[in-house]
């Protein structure tokens, strides 16, 4: 090469070595709170996180380059959950990821301002979270896994997992899920279709757990559906466990209540929406306001069959359920 060819090529190179050091440098870091009701331990918590570094993975948010992540694990306890959001809040986030109705109702009494997304929401409108479906108008939007209808669903697979049942115990917490008088009220709606009476057993504390699943499981032909909130996620393992221990056939709304050993889910594919909830977030880093995303309801349900508890309990799982499901564990 000869020099003064040399000498211009040099030229470029330094010139083009600012050029890339500014452009690395403008890429501003933006910061993502996430603020669960599960413990940090729980399998769901941390599958929900792996996807969600997937999801934003995807779009081009990397974790330490252009995007820092702050976690918090509030383990279904009231207090944490207030501590942990005002901590998040006072970190000044461009968006903080919500889960569960419990966290979204505290996020917004510490800002109106900063975007929230959540994730497993239910009825958001009646919970005042936002105006509308279609028009959330405030700084919130986000996903809701379920809707009243399905309480009738549910009964209708339980039935057909167990056909003895007769009488059906509906747990949930009323103190973090106000929407559960919609779903039993569609369960009473149905109840007489499928030859079986629903009972409302509502539990606010770890302790009322085994007192409630223990007293009704002295009625006759007994069953289980259990309202997917943020305290019934938190306590799983307990109320598996009671149902196990009374030979309860139960159906829960969210497969990892399956995973973990019930007998039978149906709800909202969790992957599917994580997936479109990292869209969201990326929209609105990039500018979009929540007041003009709207709340999305699932496109995809799955059906998961525990057959090993269905074994323990001494059910025969119909072939036609078996064909349905989405996934069998065995």
């Amino acid at each position: 090469m000869k020099r003064r060819e040399f000498i211009t090529l040099l030229g470029g190179v330094a010139a083009a070595w600012p050029l890339a050091a500014r452009a690395q440098q403008s890429e501003r870091m933006r910061r993502i709170g996430v603020l669960t009701g599960l413990p940090e331990s729980d399998p769901e918590a941390q599958t929900t996180v792996a996807l969600f570094r997937q999801g934003m993975d995807a779009l081009g948010w990397a974790e330490g380059r252009n995007v820092r992540i702050d976690y918090r694990y509030a383990a279904g306890d009231t207090q944490r959950i207030e501590a942990f959001a005002k901590e998040l809040v006072e970190l000044r986030p461009d968006l903080i990821v919500a889960r569960s109705s419990p966290v979204v109702a505290v996020l917004l009494k510490q800002t109106r301002t900063i975007p929230i997304v959540f994730l497993q929401v239910v009825d958001p409108v009646r919970q005042g979270f936002v105006a509308s479906l279609s028009r959330p108008e405030g700084n919130v939007t986000g996903f809701t896994p379920l809707e009243a209808p399905m309480g009738s669903k549910w009964l209708e697979i339980l039935k057909e997992a167990a056909p003895r049942v007769e009488t059906v115990a509906v747990v949930f917490n009323p103190d973090v899920a106000p929407f559960a008088g919609d779903f039993f009220r569609a369960m009473e709606t149905a109840a007489p279709s499928f030859a079986v009476q629903t009972i409302a057993a509502p539990i606010r504390d770890a302790t009322e757990i085994e007192r409630t699943i223990n007293a009704f499981a002295r009625e006759q032909n007994g069953g289980l559906l259990v309202i997917p909130d943020a305290f019934t996620a938190a306590h799983r393992n307990l109320i598996i466990a009671a149902a196990a221990r009374h030979y309860l056939p139960a159906v829960y709304g969210v497969h990892y209540f399956a995973s973990s050993g019930g007998l039978i889910s149906y709800g909202s594919d969790t992957a599917d929406v994580i997936r479109r909830m990292s869209s969201y977030v990326d929209r609105i880093l990039k500018g979009e306001k929540p007041a003009n995303l709207p709340v999305q309801a699932p496109t995809k349900h799955e059906l998961v069959i525990n057959l090993k508890t269905a074994k323990a309990l001494g059910l025969d799982v119909s072939p036609t359920l078996l064909a349905r499901a989405d996934e069998v564990i065995e």
